[in-house]
């Protein structure tokens, strides 16, 4: 089966690619030719009849992931069933299952069969959390053991993969060298990996060979997310060698994969300054020859806890703004505990918020929905302005909560309505753009 960017490279416009140019008003000749250059992905695994088209990279509207699954402490299957389909009421485009509690397999297939995003999730999480239980220690990995379970998960139906490849022997003498690290090590795949890299003395064999991993990517079209095994987990962290270490190897790879056809997609961190936030992206995408960039947050201050879905944001939109195309949530819990479904929907409305404003600063063009909702406003016409609204059931909530005494005002100001006295002062000058 030839893949999304082989089809693309031989001009073949994919229902996917439809699709994809469909919701976001494209013509699919372009979105086909994005595809070929590597700067658009579409994680659609065939195994999954009933999943989403979505398209992730240049051009297109910034897409927002949702992670959720079991831990060691919390193995609740309908929880993270529960969670999944939150996810997908909130208009996450994509969702990460990363369980590493319970019977892993049955979880993941749960998740599947229970949701029609395209899943994504970390081979590593399974490989060391069954080796841990086997062996007693997660070291004692068998390397053909994770290769048979990257196919197990793929053909199982996993749209795309986060991978640590870029961890190898150069990026860890890099943080030793370095001798500190604020934040320690934070990517849970990442650490385990240089751990069982240490422990057997042996290269990273998902560095070492990957060809093998591309072309079990390709067996399924399934997208390549070069992980961030090394990624700042503190502000004082960002842009050290160790991370840009491996930044570079990722981008390396990219290229790699796209030449053996293979769909690719590159990680970034993380914990960074705002002021950094323009400067990484751009890193990312000359080294990387424009590759989709799949950003965590990024947090751009350390001290949030509680709030990191509004820290995140705000990295977010920046992200947004300079280039990212895909951001993976973050919840009121981060930093704390498992997120629950409440938690789920929080940190799904906040990056969808954080991406939408980020695109509105990147692409013009879409600042003219909110010049409808901004008319929707000043003519009181609320029918309208929910209509136009991205959380129309949240705003009637807490209008309805506080009902005002004249309908067309709002208790903020009441019979002091601004709206509404500017309009009936103006009524004869303001023409145009009048809504209802």
């Amino acid at each position: 089966m030839k893949t999304q960017i082989e089809r693309a490279r031989k001009a073949i416009i994919t229902d996917e690619m439809q699709k994809v140019a469909a919701e976001e008003g494209l013509a699919a000749d372009w979105i086909c030719e994005r595809v070929a250059e590597g700067r658009i992905v579409i994680p659609a695994n065939p195994n999954r009849k009933q999943q989403k088209a979505v398209g992730i990279g240049y051009g297109l509207r910034t897409k927002v992931n949702a992670s959720i699954g079991t831990s060691s402490d919390i193995k609740d299957l309908d929880l993270e069933i529960r969670k999944a389909k939150a996810a997908e009421e909130e208009k996450a485009d994509t969702l990460m299952e990363l369980s590493t509690g319970g019977n892993l397999d049955v979880v993941r297939r749960e998740i599947l069969a229970n949701c029609s995003l395209p899943v994504g999730n970390v081979p590593l999480y399974q490989a060391f959390s069954e080796a841990s239980r086997k062996y007693k220690n997660p070291n004692k990995l068998d390397k053909e053991y994770l290769f048979e379970l990257i196919e197990r998960q793929l053909d199982d139906g996993m749209s795309f993969m986060a991978i640590h490849c870029g961890i190898n022997r150069y990026s860890i003498e890099r943080l030793r060298k370095q001798g500190y690290r604020y934040g320690g090590l934070v990517s849970k795949g990442g650490t385990f990996m240089v751990s069982w890299m240490e422990y057997n003395n042996c290269e990273n064999p998902l560095y070492e060979e990957f060809d093998r991993v591309c072309n079990l990517m390709k067996k399924y079209d399934a997208v390549l997310s070069l992980g961030n095994g090394i990624r700042a987990g503190a502000i004082h962290d960002s842009h050290d060698r160790a991370q840009v270490a491996e930044m570079v190897i990722n981008c390396e790879l990219a290229e790699l994969g796209r030449d053996m056809g293979c769909q690719m997609m590159v990680e970034g961190p993380g914990h960074v300054p705002l002021d950094e936030i323009e400067g990484n992206i751009m890193l990312e995408k000359r080294m990387s020859g424009g590759a989709p960039y799949y950003v965590l947050g990024p947090l751009p201050a350390d001290s949030g806890a509680g709030y990191d879905h509004i820290t995140s944001a705000i990295g977010a939109a920046n992200a947004a703004r300079y280039g990212a195309d895909l951001i993976c949530y973050i919840t009121p819990a981060e930093h704390l505990a498992l997120p629950n479904e409440d938690d789920v929907r929080e940190g799904i409305r906040a990056t969808r918020l954080a991406a939408r404003i980020g695109d509105i600063a990147k692409y013009p063009e879409r600042r003219e929905q909110e010049k409808k909702v901004a008319i929707s406003r000043r003519d009181t016409n609320w029918e309208e302005h929910f209509k136009l609204l991205m959380f129309p059931e949240k705003a009637k909530q807490v209008r309805e909560s506080r009902s005002p005494g004249n309908e067309k005002t709002c208790t903020m100001c009441g019979d002091f309505c601004a709206m509404e006295r500017g309009i009936s002062l103006f009524a004869d000058d303001i023409k145009g753009d009048k809504l209802g």
